[in-house]
């Protein structure tokens, strides 16, 4: 037990620039990659990193999340012991400006007892990267560092390394102290504690805002970033879903595109991410677009730097254009027509 690491995800956050796709979700269930949300991400990290225990802090539209996790059995998390936690923060809870509430982990401090392990590393739900934690603890543990905060470029990505009777400390004196959260510790010059950074060299980046939600979706298209992310010996793990294979008519065309299973594509796609279940009539052209899942685009239509949500229906000759800095974003169950556009 001495060099095991508990998970403690922060699913919180909730931010205004993502507004238009997290209205009905926690950012944490963000579809991304065509079948993937972004809390797989950090939870399949935790999982290869031989982390049994995962602990999960939610606190806005999480049914979605928590739909999408179940049991935990595709994390191999659904266990007699250990395994996966939700403790869902109240609305009235305040807000921080950093990941790792004191006061949400104080109300659910038990867990934090109970647990066995001797470490535990606090991350935030929105970074895509694929990263192995075993080295930041083997780094941790020789340099006598109180918190090893993760970093890429220099820039935090608000993943922290901390023995755990420490963290208890930092919950228990929040009054005393006036930390809120990890940020709050670690950006403190005056505290005693000893703050180390690690660096992480691979592909890392945090989803804040729709630009960086689209340029990473874009990214992962590259096959550079696709082979830093999705590793055969650290495999990013999801919800399973047993779709059909996709199926191509004559009249379609894919260029450097991802299409999930159980999509019925007529038409031209390039460049683009498609989730399952979409559907692409005949003639129509898309270009640079993130398209989530069961959303039905009618024929002859036109779609270049755009996002559409779930569930969205694009009537026949509909034009959208956006571009890479303002994709056209479409929201969840929503009808778009081509009369709309005139």
């Amino acid at each position: 037990m001495k060099r095991s690491m508990l998970g403690i995800i922060d699913a919180t956050t909730h931010l205004e620039d993502l507004e238009e796709l997290t209205a009905h979700r926690t950012l944490a269930a963000l579809p991304i990659g065509g079948r993937y949300r972004l809390i797989d991400f950090v939870l399949s990290n935790m999982v290869n990193s031989g982390i049994g225990s995962v602990a999960i802090f939610p606190k806005y539209q999480y049914r979605s999340l928590m739909d999408h996790l179940g049991s935990g059995k595709n994390w191999d998390l659904d266990r007699k012991r250990d395994g996966l936690f939700f403790f869902p923060a109240s609305i009235s809870d305040s807000n921080t400006n950093g990941i790792g509430s004191f006061n949400h982990f104080a109300a659910n401090i038990d867990y934090f007892h109970r647990s066995k392990q001797e470490y535990a590393i606090v991350a935030n739900c929105f970074t895509v990267f694929n990263m192995n934690f075993n080295p930041v603890l083997e780094r941790h543990l020789a340099s006598g560092c109180d918190i090893t905060e993760v970093t890429n470029n220099g820039n935090s990505l608000e993943v922290y390394l901390i023995k755990k009777s420490k963290l208890i400390n930092l919950i228990d004196s929040r009054d005393a102290t006036g930390y809120t959260c990890m940020k709050d510790v670690v950006l403190d010059i005056n505290n005693q504690l000893k703050i180390c950074e690690y660096e992480y060299n691979g592909y890392a980046e945090k989803i804040d805002s729709i630009s960086s939600y689209y340029r990473v979706s874009k990214d992962i298209l590259k096959s550079n970033v696709w082979n830093q992310l999705f590793i055969k010996e650290r495999p990013i793990f999801t919800k399973v879903k047993d779709e059909p294979p996709t199926r191509y008519t004559s009249t379609g065309e894919v260029k450097n595109s991802m299409i999930a299973n159980g999509c019925f594509i007529e038409g031209d796609i390039n460049n683009s991410i498609i989730s399952r279940a979409v559907k692409v009539g005949k003639g129509s052209s898309l270009k640079n677009c993130i398209i989530m899942q069961k959303c039905t685009i009618g024929e002859n239509c036109q779609l270049d730097s755009v996002i559409l949500d779930k569930d969205v229906i694009v009537e026949s000759g509909t034009v959208m254009i956006g571009t890479a800095n303002s994709p056209f974003v479409v929201r969840k169950g929503t009808v778009q027509g081509a009369l709309m556009n005139s």
